[in-house]
């Protein structure tokens, strides 16, 4: 995404993708790889048609069944079997495995209800009962019910208010109905934003209470016939989850920015700032339905009608909400299966895969769809290396517990481990959910070539086309849609353009946010979905074999294609001659972004103008509806004079520092600093980040991309900046302009030594 991938054969050294002018990505060889010499190429080319031998839809398919037969949430026995079962493979497929275990805070359920008061009471069940033909459905024993992680307690009752989606904007749109939500219980419908987002807002807005429900416009009947008809989620399914504050850190709340090891000290609960404060439940549509019909107040705007039968009101001065939630808030191990192939050449230097393991009940499609493709790249690595196959770069393989509570495994190694991973990790390739359809991925700039790269060489099982051009051709035709948002046409114009699979932004949601927001460590996440159905049973007691082989991925097709594109990403990145990145992509991309930011800040100032005028014209007066409740706008000022000239100046210097390192990577002197410049780029990601961190969040340090305060995981980038902008923070605007400067003159700093390296 963003610039062209650009390939060239590089005499008697080195391929690499990125410079202007050179034939396109779609044009080059196809044995051209990124980091290869052209011999080493063909070789590596040969070592991945073997591996592609190895892999088997049939195994992935019994993994599968066998990972999501028991209720499988950290703290589960069959949490615990399925990372002994993990260990075992790991160790007969010949890596050197083991176990590393944390202890975390882990809340689980101790009493929850929820009851509607007054002429028309009712008593949310908070169960799923099983469905016929689907027989996990009904081995609930020891199953997690209707519950989020890291909410509050409580006991209260207040009234009812309807807060649609729960953003920020709804509760604007609320106050100018008059409505406030202080003091009261909310009841938000999943959608547009993170679930953690939800109560934290409620309990912002003054809110006591949160409810979340799933309204089946959304992922039920609107959507399409539920399950077992269909796909989607039926009357009484409903969506567990976690809603530990992840825009300020992840991982175990007591053990801040460390690994929560034995030993390790724990700050005091009432002192975690990521446990959220009012007490929260989720329900399905056919108990929220109860709770809805009956609340009053003003019509809800249209926007927020969804699919339910009756007309949408917003509450406030209906029956009351009786709601209790109590936990037991006790320490869980986890455990992480951590298997090693030793590097060759390059031992100190790690390649690391990932996918998590644990569910919040049977998990199949997230996340063992992913963990069982994972695991046959594992199996037909070591089958390779059983062969002499060795390769130059340690390769580490990782699956990690406690994901879903709030990406716990992974950052408690990733914190225990920081100091090794900052010196030695090369790459971490994630994934997590996988289904039918179209590879997607976000990746760090200087991987975007890679990626490409190695989807070009995988096929699509559906149509035989490889899975990048499939990717294109999904985007461009999306772009059609009427309904098609700006990231969608803005990615079409890139696939149109320059012939690229579109790479997203890196926000968070999966266990890559630790190394690359925190760690400065580059990453990649991958997976297959858009035809495949399982979006409706997320974190359901529904997603099961039996749904996710009928929905998701029949004959396990898209769990070796997966598993292809893995792999490839993997042995590339481990036996390339230099570490594969690209930073052609690295500048442009930022260019661009330094654009919308001056953008965003004038559509700001002329928002503002604008409504400062219809203010003073009493135009909002004029323009309500006089029999019903309203409120205009607030006042808002203009914003200031910013100045971008540091930002200018270091992108300016960034893209010439880049074309100059990608030209001397393509024809250096000599190959007698490679070494040289692979350990000095390895910690080039490291540039990027800040040790101060982002405003009031200061465990993610990336200053190039970050999950965004208010979405939890969409990406922000450029955040430091675009966020102080969006919030009115002008001083903090300007600082972060500073910094962001600062870090990409030092990226340029060491593409510049890198070049005089290859050039000598």
């Amino acid at each position: 995404m963003r610039t062209k991938l650009l390939s060239t054969a590089l005499g008697s050294s080195l391929v690499l993708a990125a410079l202007i002018g050179a034939p396109s990505l779609a044009e080059a060889d196809g044995a051209a790889m990124l980091g290869f010499t052209a011999d080493h190429a063909a070789s590596e080319t040969a070592a991945e048609a073997r591996f592609d031998s190895g892999l088997s839809a049939s195994d992935i398919d019994a993994r599968l069944k066998l990972m999501s037969a028991l209720p499988n949430q950290v703290g589960s026995p069959h949490d615990k079997e399925n990372a002994e079962y993990t260990l075992a493979q790991f160790k007969a497929w010949g890596w050197d495995a083991h176990i590393e275990v944390f202890n975390v805070l882990y809340p689980t359920p101790k009493f929850e209800s929820l009851t509607l008061e007054g002429d028309h009471p009712f008593t949310a069940t908070l169960t799923e009962p099983p469905i016929p033909g689907d027989a996990s459905s009904a081995r609930q024993a020891g199953a997690l019910p209707a519950y989020l992680a890291y909410a509050g307690e409580g006991d209260v009752t207040a009234p009812l208010v309807y807060v649609n989606y729960g953003m920020p904007a709804d509760y604007a749109e609320l106050a100018r109905l008059g409505v406030d939500v202080k003091g009261k219980i909310v009841i938000v419908r999943y959608g547009a934003g993170w679930r953690g987002l939800k109560p934290k807002l409620a309990y912002e807005h003054g809110a006591i209470g949160c409810i979340i429900y799933s309204d089946p416009a959304d992922d039920g009947y609107g959507m399409a016939d539920p399950y077992p008809k269909g796909p989607a989620r039926p009357e009484r399914g409903l969506q567990r989850g976690s809603v530990l504050d992840m825009a300020i850190e992840s991982g175990d709340p007591l053990t801040p920015g460390y690994g929560a090891v034995e030993g390790a000290p724990r700050i005091a609960r009432a002192d975690a700032k990521t446990i959220l404060k009012i007490p929260a439940v989720p329900i399905s549509w056919g108990d929220a339905q109860h709770f809805l019909e009956h609340i009053g107040g003003p019509q809800a705007p249209a926007s927020w009608r969804g699919a339910l039968p009756f007309t949408y009101h917003v509450g406030g001065d209906g029956p009351k909400v009786h709601l209790v939630v109590q936990s037991n808030w006790d320490e869980k191990p986890l455990y992480d299966v951590i298997a090693v192939m030793k590097g060759a050449r390059e031992p100190d230097q790690w390649v690391i895969r990932g996918n998590h393991r644990d569910g919040w009940v049977f998990g199949a499609q997230d996340p063992l769809s992913g963990q069982s493709a994972l695991m046959e790249e594992a199996k037909s690595l070591g089958a390779l290396a059983k062969t002499g196959w060795r390769p130059a770069r340690t390769i580490i393989y990782a699956s990690w517990d406690g994901e879903e509570p709030g990406l716990l495994g992974s950052t408690e190694w990733a914190e225990a481990h920081d100091k090794e991973l900052k010196s030695k990790a090369v790459v971490y390739v994630n994934s997590d959910t996988n289904d039918r359809g179209f590879l997607g991925a976000e990746a760090s700039y200087s991987l975007e070539s890679l990626l490409n790269q190695a989807a070009g060489a995988v096929t699509d099982p559906e149509t035989g086309v490889d899975v990048r051009d499939r990717a294109i051709a999904a985007v461009e035709v999306r772009d059609l849609d009427p309904h098609a948002g700006p990231m969608v046409k803005a990615m079409a114009r890139v696939a149109r353009t320059e012939g690229v699979m579109p790479v997203g932004d890196m926000g968070s949601g999966s266990d890559y946010t630790p190394f690359v927001q925190h760690l400065g460590v580059a990453s990649i996440n991958i997976g297959f979905g858009g035809e495949g159905s399982s979006g409706g049973v997320y974190h359901s007691v529904y997603d099961t074999y039996e749904h996710y082989t009928r929905f998701g991925d029949p004959g396990m097709k898209y769990g070796v294609a997966l598993a292809e594109v893995g792999g490839r990403l993997i042995m590339r990145a481990a036996d390339a001659d230099l570490d594969p990145y690209a930073y052609t992509p690295v500048a442009q991309t930022v260019g661009r972004e330094v654009q919308e930011l001056k953008t965003l800040l004038a559509d700001t100032r002329n928002h503002a103008e604008t409504q400062d005028a219809l203010l003073k014209e009493d135009a909002f007066k004029l323009a309500a509806d006089p029999t019903k409740s309203w409120s205009p706008p607030p006042h808002a000022d203009a914003p200031p004079t910013i100045d971008f000239g540091p930002l200018d100046a270091a992108t300016q210097r960034l893209a010439a520092s880049a074309k100059a390192y990608d030209a001397a990577a393509a024809h250096p002197a000599s190959d007698a600093h490679l070494e040289d410049v692979d350990a000095l780029l390895q910690r080039s990601e490291q540039d990027l980040t800040d040790p101060a961190g982002l405003p009031n969040r200061p465990w993610y340090q990336n200053l190039i991309y970050a999950p965004g305060v208010l979405t939890g995981y969409g990406a922000k980038t450029l955040p430091g900046v675009r966020e102080a902008i969006e919030g009115a923070r002008w001083a903090e605007a300007q600082d972060y302009v500073a910094r962001t400067a600062k870090a990409l003159d030092a990226l340029s700093d060491r593409l510049d030594k890198a070049t005089r390296l290859l050039t000598q």
